[in-house]
């Protein structure tokens, strides 16, 4: 436990992280992990698999609740790794006041955009302010949660500061990125390289040292900025090769070319080409969000970065783009999209996965909703119509039967889970738009 003659006022705080380095050495150290979302508890699993005694923090009730019943609010992470979890010392709680009790602490909370698409760092500093009033010299800060260049040393050290901690002297501070994929079948929490950036080299050790417990392969670099760039690079490489691919789809479109099948003819140039699939949007925490933490940043130094913003939009008019082709459709049919059934597969925002944040799908349905569509969707994934900030739809999953899939005048293939009976649809559907090129061609599939 927590060496309580290790206080702020401590003259000898280099025996702090003398300390500290020993604990993280021999494994006998304990991780308080903020958010327990889709990144925190992966990695708070993951630690406790290691024999690494683990204190969960989260302002839900609901989801600590959950937790300490053993129960598991994230399909994926099933209620067997919670109860092992458990077993090995995992708590979760709402009481930050327990923040002394940990060795290192590790922030995985959410940092989205306004709805001017500048950087909503609240989560992050609120979860800082929260921590401040608890923390102890001789502790460790790592920040996963994806920002822009500068935010540690600029948001993070000043606060340590103020309260009269320095990291590299008395307590530690690292950046190092979350990099989940959710079901990813080759790639866990633990196989994915692990980039890691110190304010200090004494940081640096400190946090790989953590790290090295849980994560197969580390990957040190010179600064924290250098960490949180990469982040970013990484994702805003994605968002701007499908920005291309969904151009390349629409012109593709007005040709009367199929962007699939050239995309697989292209795949198979042994180099120089990597492919990428279109669809309609862009989701998930990150790649409709990232690039534009780092166009807000570039700002600040008198930069536009033009290439990443054309994608953004591109990307985000796609769900434009998908309305466009059902009430096309539609009007083929001589129906209008205006009292239409139409009924969306896929909330999640990619395959097989139960995450719906910032999924395509869901603005697709606020904008067939605001143009007097009726709306339903299926999700064996996502059963219940979740929370979110911006829309919300009173729903649960349709059943996806003969009957009920007659009844509608379109269906919207918005994400394409391997748990759909795909014959079912093409036997059974009057229409079906497909964004994700998961169909063969028919009679009754049209391609957007």
């Amino acid at each position: 436990m927590w060496n309580q003659n290790f206080n702020k006022s401590s003259p000898t705080v280099n025996e702090a992280l003398t300390l500290l380095r020993e604990r993280i050495s021999s494994g006998n150290v304990v991780v308080g992990i903020y958010g327990l979302g889709y990144v925190g508890l992966p990695l708070a699993l993951r630690f406790c698999e290691v024999g690494i005694k683990v204190i969960g923090f989260d302002i839900d009730s609901h989801k600590v609740e959950t937790l300490n019943a053993g129960q598991t609010y994230i399909e994926r992470l099933t209620s067997e790794r919670i109860g092992n979890a458990l077993a090995q010392g995992l708590e979760a709680t709402t009481d930050f006041t327990r923040t002394v009790e940990a060795d290192a602490l590790i922030i995985c909370v959410p940092t989205p955009l306004d709805n001017h698409r500048v950087p909503d760092l609240s989560f992050v500093i609120n979860t800082v302010e929260a921590i401040l009033p608890h923390f102890r010299i001789g502790q460790l800060i790592s920040l996963e949660s994806t920002t822009w260049p500068g935010t540690t040393d600029e948001e993070l050290a000043p606060r340590l500061q103020a309260k009269g901690f320095v990291p590299g002297q008395n307590c530690a501070l690292v950046f190092s990125p979350e990099r989940e994929d959710p079901d990813n079948p080759s790639y866990g929490t633990h196989d994915i390289p692990k980039v890691i950036g110190g304010m200090t080299q004494n940081c640096l050790e400190l946090g790989r040292a953590l790290y090295q417990h849980a994560i197969r392969t580390m990957v040190p670099v010179s600064s924290p900025r250098v960490a949180e760039m990469t982040k970013l690079l990484e994702n805003i490489h994605r968002a701007v090769n499908i920005g291309l691919v969904n151009e390349m789809k629409i012109v593709a479109d007005k040709m009367g070319i199929n962007i699939h099948e050239v995309i697989r003819a292209a795949a198979t140039k042994p180099f120089g080409f990597t492919p990428y699939t279109p669809g309609p949007g862009l989701g998930g925490h990150c790649i409709p969000i990232d690039p534009f933490y780092l166009t807000w940043k570039a700002k600040e130094y008198g930069l536009n970065t033009r290439f990443i913003e054309l994608a953004g939009e591109i990307n985000h008019n796609m769900p434009r783009w998908v309305v466009q082709k059902v009430a096309d459709a539609l009007n083929d049919r001589c129906k209008s999209l205006k009292g239409s059934r139409i009924l969306v597969l896929g909330l999640a925002y990619k395959k097989n996965i139960d995450d719906s944040r910032e999924s395509p799908a869901v603005e697709i349905m606020q904008l067939l909703h605001k143009k007097g569509a009726h709306i339903d969707y299926t999700d064996p994934h996502v059963p219940h119509f979740p929370k979110m900030r911006e829309y919300h739809f009173d729903l649960t999953s349709v059943d996806l039967s003969a009957s009920n899939i007659k009844a509608y005048d379109c269906l919207i293939l918005a994400t394409d889970h391997d748990r759909f009976d795909y014959e079912l649809l093409l036997r059974e559907a009057t229409l079906i738009v497909d964004t994700r090129g998961r169909l063969p061609e028919a009679n009754n599939v049209v391609a957007a």
